[in-house]
């Protein structure tokens, strides 16, 4: 039995967060495990509050999860702040499994989820310790301080984002062209993940949704080009089934 592990926030209407890394996990057949690094109160409409827990208590839940049932594979989501990705880095210096980093900077309902001086820790700590990250292309932005439009901007982002110390970069790219196409930077070769393009309200956790498909890949020991592929598939396939559920922005179908 394969192990993957969610280092992530909690979203109670489930279609986000830790929750859908872990449904994920299971709908990619790795056992999931998860630390949970904050609280919110939110849903399909809104994000009304967001609690963090303290940093040493997050590293109590992760000693806990290696020294029993360590990961062959794990990914970050929502950090919160600056101490809780500082605290996060310190320990994945000494992984000896692959990590992807999903660089949660804003809600689905554009509520702030890192501030400046978190985005600064985040380059400078985590990245480094980076097998993968995987920024929308907002999120590239905000990153490399440029804007980030088109295909040659986002191999521009991510080319900086790799010398920020992260090992692969996927950059992805939404709604550019006729299709929804991701970039992804690895072995200093350019690679484009198509998929079809589906026009959707309900696509609630998309990123933590492809980040945590990928994530099981690896733990699957599957090669990073592999993974990506079959996670694009994977939530092409989600957001084509969603549910339609609750009355704003829903989730992904991840029982299909």
């Amino acid at each position: 039995m394969h192990v993957a592990l969610t280092i992530a926030g909690s979203d109670p209407s489930g279609g986000a967060g830790l929750q859908a890394d872990l449904k994920t996990f299971h709908a990619n057949h790795v056992y999931g495990t998860s630390v949970v690094t904050l609280l919110t109160v939110q849903n399909t409409q809104t994000v009304d509050a967001i609690k963090m827990i303290e940093p040493n208590f997050v590293l109590a839940q992760l000693d806990a999860v290696l020294d029993d049932i360590p990961p062959t594979a794990a990914k970050t989501g929502a950090l919160g702040n600056a101490a809780m990705i500082e605290a996060i880095a310190e320990r994945a210096a000494s992984f000896r499994f692959p990590l992807v980093v999903d660089p949660v900077m804003i809600s689905k309902h554009r509520v702030p989820l890192l501030d400046d001086a978190a985005v600064d820790v985040l380059e400078r700590l985590l990245l480094p310790h980076a097998f993968l990250v995987t920024p929308n292309r907002m999120e590239a932005a905000r990153l490399t301080n440029t804007k980030v439009d088109d295909w040659e901007s986002m191999e521009t982002a991510a080319k900086t984002i790799h010398a920020m110390g992260a090992k692969n970069v996927l950059v992805k790219g939404g709604e550019i062209g006729t299709e929804s196409v991701d970039l992804l930077l690895t072995d200093n070769r350019f690679h484009r993940i198509g998929g079809e393009r589906i026009h959707s309200e309900n696509t609630h956790g998309s990123g933590c949704v492809l980040s945590a498909a990928i994530t099981a890949s690896l733990a699957r020991n599957k090669p990073l080009l592999d993974a990506v592929e079959h996670a694009k598939q994977f939530i092409v396939e989600a957001i084509r089934t969603t549910p339609k559920l609750g009355k704003g922005l829903g989730p992904l179908n991840l029982i299909f």
